[in-house]
């Protein structure tokens, strides 16, 4: 089976380098141009409750149901969200975070063990199902944090979590060969769903 798992397409807060986590903030119009449709057709795709997966969803694959899959949604950052690190540079809490290595729970959010611990058996789940329903392919739309917590949870080559980092619209395609025995993927290559420029 092939999986392809796809980072959303641009926001506002993007743009601004802010942290957008579980703020339901939509694309903005730059993000939306810069997205172009797949060049193929799928009956279904998994995103999240966050609506610039659903919206990155809607042009990628205009024809394809959507099913959104709550655990899949991007780490919570807290009080950090909305906020971008230059007007937080003197908080003490934003430089601790970043001093652990961005590791620790945000003052009112997650940290990374718990976001992945989240993340990691949702996606697990759904490759389960789609193979035991014998489909070709799973693909999902969801966020950058998502991308990174499966692929160096789960994918071969093995790679750290910031290591796995793309930038908006574009995904990584992988191989469900070795699922069933190891619960391993094997990294096929990336997609990228911008248009040149």
């Amino acid at each position: 089976m092939r999986i392809e798992l796809i980072r959303h397409g641009e926001t506002a807060y993007q743009a601004e380098g802010r942290y957008q986590g579980r703020s339901d903030v939509p694309l903005s119009g730059a993000g939306r141009r810069a997205l172009r449709p797949a060049v193929r057709a799928v009956d279904t795709v998994y995103v999240t409750p966050l609506r610039r997966t659903a919206e990155t969803a809607a042009i990628l694959f205009p024809q394809a149901a959507q099913v959104a899959v709550d655990a899949l949604r991007e780490m919570d950052f807290g009080v950090f969200e909305g906020r971008n690190y230059q007007e937080m540079a003197e908080d003490p809490a934003y430089r601790a975070w970043v001093d652990g290595g961005c590791l620790d729970a945000c003052p009112g959010g997650e940290s990374k063990d718990a976001f992945c611990g989240r993340v990691c058996p949702a996606f697990a789940a759904l490759v389960d199902e789609a193979l035991g329903r014998g489909a070709a392919e799973l693909v999902i739309v969801a966020h950058g944090g998502t991308q990174m917590a499966v692929m160096e949870r789960f994918a071969e080559p093995r790679r750290a979590y910031f290591d796995w980092r793309l930038k908006s619209g574009q995904g990584y395609v992988l191989d469900a060969s070795l699922w069933p025995a190891r619960r391993r993927l094997r990294l096929l290559g990336r997609t990228d769903y911008t248009k040149d420029v």
